[in-house]
């Protein structure tokens, strides 16, 4: 457009018609007359003004990501948060498994052996008097706990209750040098009384100085009468070693134990005893024996056709 007297005369009307619409918008306020034909405007042009924004002003994306950051930076906290929270879970959950298997296995000892057993948890290592060999159970007087009762988990014989609170036990380990319990030899049925001692096998004294014993047999736990403080067929231990000096009128054996004591979790206080006495039948399966390979080897005659002949004239 030419610079023309006609030329400013228009310019300066636009200007004052976009002046007279702007006042008119501003006293209208949401019932502005204009109202409508600014949404129109908006709906038909705002998509291209937000593609051109995108297109043409870098400057403005970086504005809204350092604006945005804080959210993200939450967001990520967040998500760093329940990572933490679902591996605590994990973990849990495993540990978890590793107790219900114990019980599992627990449980099936007490259903070979049918005793009446009340599952507990240890809380606790040690006594508050002394440096026994005692561990602190979940279970006391209100769960229906008892003095002299025997404690076992699914490998065999634990300790025996003696002290009972309302909500808590202290159970004797069965490896505390004052500890002693009945056993019987599994087959031979061999009498002998077992007696801890710390971190070592069980040692254990058989009645009969000349019973024939060997390395990897089993023994179980006698009982006691009204079974009180033990229960019959209470897996105990494996012979290890046999002491070979002897008086004569007992003999000296050595017992690894099948419980653990260093690692105990779940255990069950034995609250009814069996029926019957289960003898060996709660004793775990023996492996059996891996066959050792044996190999032939066989001559053909024509093999030694060439030894040297023995037997030749002279």
């Amino acid at each position: 457009m030419r610079d023309t007297k006609e030329s400013r005369l228009l310019l300066v009307l636009l200007i004052a018609i976009a002046f007279a619409l702007i006042t008119v918008d501003i006293r209208g306020g949401r019932n502005s007359p204009v109202d409508g034909a600014r949404q129109a405007a908006a709906a038909a042009f705002g998509p291209i003004e937000n593609g051109l924004s995108s297109a043409v002003d870098p400057v403005g994306d970086a504005v809204s990501a350092v604006r945005d950051s804080g959210t993200r930076h939450d967001r990520l906290a967040a998500l760093e948060k329940e990572n933490a929270a679902l591996k605590a879970k994990l973990g849990s959950d495993d540990r978890n498994r590793s107790r219900l298997n114990q019980l599992d296995k627990m449980l099936k000892v007490a259903g070979e052996g049918q005793y009446g057993i009340k599952g507990a948890q240890v809380i606790a290592i040690g006594s508050a008097q002394g440096f026994s060999w005692t561990i602190t159970i979940d279970a006391g007087a209100n769960d229906g706990i008892e003095r002299d009762m025997t404690v076992l988990n699914g490998d065999g014989l634990v300790g025996r209750v003696t002290t009972v609170g309302p909500d808590t036990a202290t159970v004797l380990l069965a490896n505390d040098p004052d500890f002693t319990v009945g056993t019987r030899m599994e087959n031979s049925d061999e009498l002998g009384f077992a007696s801890g001692q710390g971190d070592r096998p069980l040692r254990v004294e058989l009645l009969n100085g000349k019973a024939e014993v060997k390395k990897g047999d089993r023994l179980v736990t006698f009982g006691s009468q009204a079974d009180t403080p033990f229960v019959p067929g209470v897996p105990v231990g494996v012979v290890s070693r046999i002491d070979p000096s002897g008086s004569g009128l007992t003999r000296t054996l050595y017992v690894t134990p099948y419980v653990g004591f260093t690692k105990l979790d779940v255990v069950g206080v034995v609250v009814q005893g069996p029926k019957r006495d289960p003898r060996d039948e709660v004793l775990p399966t023996k492996p059996k024996p891996t066959p050792t390979p044996t190999v032939t080897v066989t001559v053909s005659p024509s093999a030694q056709a060439g030894a040297p002949d023995t037997n030749e004239q002279q």
